[in-house]
């Protein structure tokens, strides 16, 4: 795979420019809207929410950021990996390349923007009085698990729109849904422990309370927690590359 990705380097790093500028074609802003979007996503929620959810809680619009952070990054990704496939068809059908490029190019594309956002976040913790310390550093794994994650995702859900075009639609019902279930605003701690269990079943929460349990508690998750976040990310890989390998001669017939 590395090979075959450095063989089309100069392909794949176009594909990259040209996914990050088609987002914000025709806009006054530009590139700016990937600052400006999840501040002004925060703003409201933190408007509307923090009287009912976060007003006994310290560093309440920190916890909202890593919630937002996480998921914008995400439901971006994810919903730009289902359509690669379908976009690059004028593509792939002339030229003989390798499928996924244009799907790890979305991943790219989305991963620029989380990091500009991760700097935006970085500046409200100081803002909201959050200790800095070297355990930051341990973000970078979950980070990591989220690369993963949303490329196994991205492959399961590119190759179903391909036979199934309702995949869109429903997976927006599915991302609503998954959104109130990952505990973007509300706080898990007040609910029982055997319903905080149920919880860890979301791999998106997982890693939103990992950043949670660096950032604002100071704390590093415990071992096992580790091998959960990267346990859900390597299976849905495993999963989306099979995905590919069984169906990848079927495509190019029904795009």
């Amino acid at each position: 795979m590395f090979e075959r990705l450095k063989k089309n380097q100069f392909l794949f790093e176009e594909l990259v420019k040209r996914d990050f500028k088609q987002k914000y074609k025709g806009t006054v802003l530009g590139m700016a809207w990937s600052v400006l979007a999840p501040l002004l996503n925060l703003l409201v929620m933190r408007l509307v929410f923090t009287q009912f959810f976060g007003r006994d809680m310290e560093h309440y619009t920190t916890y909202l950021f890593c919630g937002t952070l996480v998921w914008s990054y995400y439901r971006e990704s994810t919903r730009g990996g289902m359509n690669a496939l379908v976009s690059n068809a004028n593509v792939f059908t002339k030229i003989k390349l390798p499928k996924y490029l244009f799907l790890l190019s979305k991943n790219v594309s989305a991963l620029i923007n989380f990091c500009l956002t991760l700097l935006v976040f970085f500046f409200f913790c100081i803002l909201d009085h959050v200790t800095f310390t070297l355990k930051f550093l341990c973000l970078l794994y979950p980070i990591v698990c989220l690369v993963v994650m949303n490329i196994g995702i991205g492959l399961i859900l590119s190759a179903l729109y391909v036979f199934f075009r309702d995949t869109s639609y429903l997976y927006d019902i599915f991302l609503t849904l998954l959104n109130y279930l990952s505990a973007i605003f509300y706080q898990v701690d007040r609910y029982p422990a055997h319903i905080r269990r149920l919880f860890l079943m979301n791999p998106v929460y997982c890693n939103i309370k990992y950043f949670r349990i660096v950032v604002i508690d100071g704390s590093v998750p415990s071992l096992n927690y580790h091998l959960l976040c990267a346990g859900y990310a390597i299976l849905l890989l495993m999963i989306g590359a099979w995905m590919y390998k069984k169906f990848n001669h079927k495509f190019l017939y029904y795009v």
